[in-house]
């Protein structure tokens, strides 16, 4: 009865040696087979020269012969003990040994030890039920599985492990990530299996990596629900809404010319086709009723672009870029939404200025918007979107400051109204200058004095200030021929229209008879009696002074103030550029590898002042309000994700998408 009792207890005692000499061996047995330069495991593996692990692998496996064969013969009718956590943490430690390394190219393995390895692995009688154990799933047969590492120096190779239990899993990797290789493959999160022995420590598995959708994920961020200045919330009355989308898709061409800078990705999602496809998923997927695109190549455009476009329900405009480049600008609009009152091309080349011979271009689209039938006979005014995509070159930036006041001045013709004032204006684009530039505070606050600043400071995206010679912007900026004044309107437009012709009759000239000057005596007049001799008297109730025509006619609305430049259209951005939850500057391009923020949405809504911040959302009557925007990423994330361009966003610029909301009056 006491044999009987021991051999009970000693029973379980025996499965765990068992289990624990299975799994050790059999994890050696794969790690060798995955450092063998062989491409594909056959059933009997060649022979091949004895070295220092051939000797260690034989002298190992006599001493299990010696030590557990007899216990593990015993059970031979009961099933090995499968767990997924041991055979995981065993691989982890002889993984992480550091004399594997440099171990020979060659391990094989002869056809008896082969034969006596698989004997151990072949036994397929499960264990009976015994204290109240449930029994372990039956397997039909040693099953391979390959395992995916973290790729490391130290771990080239992809070791297998043969457990049945592994082999029905799916890996479930994104294909695009797969397809590309990018990064490191990202394996998905699963449970951490539960460690059945007590006492023992466990392995943990090498982090896994975040797979690309997850890293670029973009929140949207809503305000419809915030107040207005007067306390009102949006929906209080009826509002027409709209989303517009403003992104620098990447010209391939200007890709092809840069090549250098797109080192970081495989050749593959730099494919045009490729990348075509992505961007349309992502104006499917986003939906805006407003498209506003840089950089976009023109024989990309016609064939490829604008068909996609016009079957999503867009109406497009394009504007080349002059000269011999090939890409430029984009507005399309769906006419579901809006209806085109006018559209303005706008180049910035002036032949014979040497401040304006550069081939970049705007565009400036007038539209109506359309307010659905159920709201009866309300009306809604004009929206002016401006799209633009400014030069680059960070050491002109009074060639920047030219090209944004001939765009000003194209807004301000375009969005005034028969009283004076302006329609709600929304400017976008690629304006490469970064956020509290000179730039930048220029078109937000209205107003910059530039003289004797220097040119590279404009836009703030290099710092050449250790440059001995600097450009320094000089009064005026640029020449009265433009027909720009200081205040960015068109000349023509700062004179109110005349109502007729000026006409010089006998009723005005006679107007002049008394006059002050007219009255008085010339020097030097030679005296005549009866003719210059006698002061003309003037009539009784005749004016002293001269009937003087208003000539303010002639003067221009505003002079020049020097070194100033103004705009009167009162915009703002729809970003603040910085994101408080990580503590990290908004980013939207990351050229070399540098995050910083050059693309902008700009509105014309005068932002309230709220103690001591600026809310951006509390707006006067009758302009935009924002009610929403796609939030922006920081550097470190696109680090993540392996810069720009990458498998799931396709250009080297992140997309701005914002919802804006506008007054619908009865009329």
């Amino acid at each position: 009865m006491i044999a009987s009792c021991l051999c009970y207890l000693l029973l379980p005692a025996t499965r765990l040696f068992r289990a624990l000499s299975d799994a050790f061996f059999t994890c050696r047995k794969n790690v060798l087979l995955a450092k063998s330069s062989s491409s594909q495991v056959e059933g009997d593996f060649a022979m091949a020269p004895r070295g220092p692990e051939q000797e260690e692998c034989e002298g190992l496996l006599q001493q299990w012969r010696e030590e557990g064969s007899s216990q593990v013969l015993s059970t031979a009718s009961e099933g090995p003990l499968v767990d997924k956590g041991l055979a995981q943490s065993s691989l982890a430690l002889l993984m992480d040994n550091p004399g594997e390394e440099n171990a020979a190219s060659e391990d094989k393995w002869s056809s008896r030890q082969l034969s006596d390895l698989r004997a151990a692995e072949n036994l397929d009688e499960p264990f009976p039920e015994m204290l109240g154990e449930e029994p372990l799933p039956e397997v039909e047969g040693p099953m391979w599985a390959a395992i995916p590492m973290q790729t490391d120096p130290q771990y080239a190779d992809c070791a297998v492990l043969p457990v049945g239990a592994l082999a029905t899993e799916q890996w479930e990797e994104d294909p695009a990530v797969l397809a590309w290789s990018i990064a490191p493959e990202p394996v998905p999160q699963e449970e951490a299996p539960i460690w059945p022995f007590e006492g023992m420590g466990q392995l943990q598995p090498p982090p896994m990596e975040i797979p690309y959708h997850e890293i670029l994920w973009r929140e949207w961020e809503d305000f419809s629900t915030q107040p207005d200045a007067q306390g009102l919330k949006p929906g209080d009355g009826p509002q027409f809404q709209f989303t517009l989308m403003s992104y620098n898709i990447l010209a391939q061409d200007l890709m092809q010319q840069s090549s250098e800078l797109y080192l970081h990705c495989h050749p593959d999602i730099l494919n045009w086709n490729y990348r075509f496809m992505n961007l349309m998923q992502e104006f499917q997927h986003w939906d805006p009723d407003i498209l506003c695109l840089q950089e976009v190549q023109e024989d990309h455009y016609w064939e490829q672009l604008e068909p996609s476009l016009r079957m999503m329900g867009f109406t497009c405009f394009y504007k080349r870029r002059t000269g011999c480049k090939t890409d430029g600008c984009a507005v399309c609009y769906k006419p579901t939404r809006f209806r085109l009152l006018c559209a303005s091309p706008v180049e910035y080349f002036r032949p014979g200025l040497e401040l304006l011979n550069r081939d970049n271009v705007g565009l400036v689209l007038l539209l109506q918007p359309l307010v659905p039938e159920g709201l009866g006979q309300v009306s809604v005014a004009p929206l002016c979107v401006a799209n633009t995509h400014i030069l680059y070159n960070p050491r002109r930036g009074d060639v920047k400051l030219a090209q944004m006041a001939i765009l000003l001045a194209e807004v301000d013709k375009v969005a005034r109204l028969s009283d004076g004032s302006h329609c709600p204006i929304i400017l976008c684009g690629d304006l490469n200058s970064v956020p509290d530039s000179p730039l930048y505070n220029f078109i937000r606050d209205g107003e910059l004095q530039y003289h004797g600043m220097p040119a590279w400071k404009v836009s703030g995206q290099e710092d050449f200030s250790h440059q001995l010679y600097q450009r320094k912007l000089q009064a005026p900026l640029w020449p009265s021929s433009l027909g720009i004044t200081d205040c960015c309107q068109y000349v023509s437009s700062c004179h109110p229209k005349r109502s007729e012709r000026r006409k010089y009759g006998r009723d005005f000239l006679l107007r002049f008879r008394f006059c002050g000057i007219a009255c008085q005596r010339p020097v030097g007049l030679v005296l005549m009696e009866g003719v210059t001799d006698t002061k003309p008297e003037r009539p009784a109730g005749w004016a002293e002074s001269v009937f003087e025509e208003d000539t303010s006619e002639l003067e221009p609305a505003s002079s020049r103030t020097v070194g100033t430049i103004q705009h009167c259209l009162h915009l703002t951005s729809v970003y603040t550029h910085f994101l408080p939850q990580r503590g990290r500057p908004e980013v939207t391009t990351m050229p070399l590898g540098l995050g910083m923020t050059v693309d902008y949405i700009f509105f014309s809504a005068e932002s309230c002042e709220n103690g001591n911040r600026t809310d951006h959302r509390l707006y006067r009557d009758g302009t935009l309000k924002l009610l929403g925007r796609l939030s922006l990423l920081s550097e470190e994330i696109l680090w993540a994700a392996n810069g720009l361009p990458n498998p799931f966003c396709s250009s080297d610029h992140l997309c701005l998408l914002a919802s804006f909301g506008m007054e619908v009056t009865a009329p």
